[in-house]
């Protein structure tokens, strides 16, 4: 660990850096991992469009193909599905015969928006903790896409709008690709249009979406599926929608609490992070002789893994994942940006 945060010597980069470097290696597009100002990008190729619209269309930036390796330095580096979102990735680092892992963030529930989570081995592992208490049990995420369906056909009932907020960049792919636009139409915040466009681009399968500025000043609003970003809640964009019900899709609803402090109708669980089983399995797979531990609940989780046997350490940090939310989108969610 440096200042500008996990650094690899033997190929001089550095990990998702949160200060500006010379040479960044980036293991997927939200905001507190990959920031601004350093010199040179690497990631994995699905992560570069994703990484100009957040970075900057001028940003130097290289794409590597899923299981593509090349030597920096003296060290052989490629890139691995994590599962978390578009052009999420694993970093595979081996140098003279040691193989270290560092996940990014990840998930292990399946979700067609991006590849699925690929089990590696490594001799260290740097895992992600951001719901690592044994409270984060993730439902069964047919059952959630069940839920918020019927949440949204009891609305249309009653006349009343759904809004429905999530993370701008991967929840709300993942819940639009749940959604049956059959149901009724479907309309975005600004500040989704360009992830959802982006998504597109890759393949992505996803329903017909409008914003909803397309709509006509006089537009019956009720049969229809408002996807917007946290901090969009409160604002006078939403005032617009007089009749409505607001409900928040994040692992954090989990907790009851998190859906009285934002004023929400519902909450609905449903993130793009492993919980507290999958965090230990992964662990079990990898099978390291040492495990670094960041995000979230790095000081319990790690000595939880201690407890089973594992040579397990916190690192300190300043990445601070989906917590922060409604902060990673205000920058683009002021206005709804055209």
């Amino acid at each position: 660990m440096r200042p500008a945060g996990l650094f690899c010597p033997q190929g001089d980069f550095y990990i998702d850096p949160w200060r500006p470097v010379t040479r960044a290696v980036i293991t997927h597009a939200h905001s507190d991992h990959a920031r601004w100002g350093s010199k040179q990008y690497l990631c994995a190729t699905d992560s570069v469009s994703l990484l100009r619209d957040r970075l900057g269309t001028d940003i130097a930036v290289t794409g590597l193909n899923y299981g593509e390796s090349i030597l920096v330095g003296s060290v052989r580096l490629s890139f691995h599905p994590a599962g978390h979102i578009l052009g999420s990735s694993q970093i595979r680092i081996e140098n003279a015969g040691h193989v270290s892992i560092v996940t990014g963030d990840y998930k292990r529930e399946p979700d067609t928006t991006c590849p699925g989570f690929e089990p590696l081995s490594a001799h260290c592992l740097v895992t992600e903790s951001t719901f690592g208490l044994p409270v984060f049990k993730w439902p069964d995420t047919t059952l959630t896409a069940q839920d918020i369906r019927s949440w949204w056909l009891d609305n249309q009932a009653l006349g009343v709008t759904s809004i429905l907020y999530g993370y701008a960049l991967g929840k709300s792919q993942r819940v639009l690709n749940m959604l049956q636009d059959d149901i009724g139409p479907i309309f975005i915040h600004g500040a989704l249009h360009k992830p959802i466009d982006a998504y597109r681009l890759a393949g992505v399968r996803l329903p017909e979406t409008k914003l909803v500025s397309q709509a006509p000043k006089d537009f019956d609003f009720s049969r229809a599926m408002i996807l917007a970003v946290p901090s969009a809640h409160g604002t006078s964009w939403i005032n617009r929608f007089r009749n409505r019900s607001t409900a928040m899709v994040s692992g954090w609803m989990q907790i009851r609490g998190n859906r009285r402090r934002r004023a929400m109708d519902r909450g609905f669980v449903l993130s793009d992070h492993a919980d507290w089983d999958s965090l230990i399995r992964t662990v079990r797979e990898v099978a390291p002789e040492e495990v670094w531990v960041t995000h979230g609940f790095a000081d319990i989780f790690s000595r939880h893994l201690r407890d089973l046997g594992w040579n397990a350490l916190p690192l300190k940090t300043e990445f601070i994942g989906e917590v922060n939310e409604d902060k990673e989108s205000a920058p683009t969610a002021a206005g709804e940006t055209e």
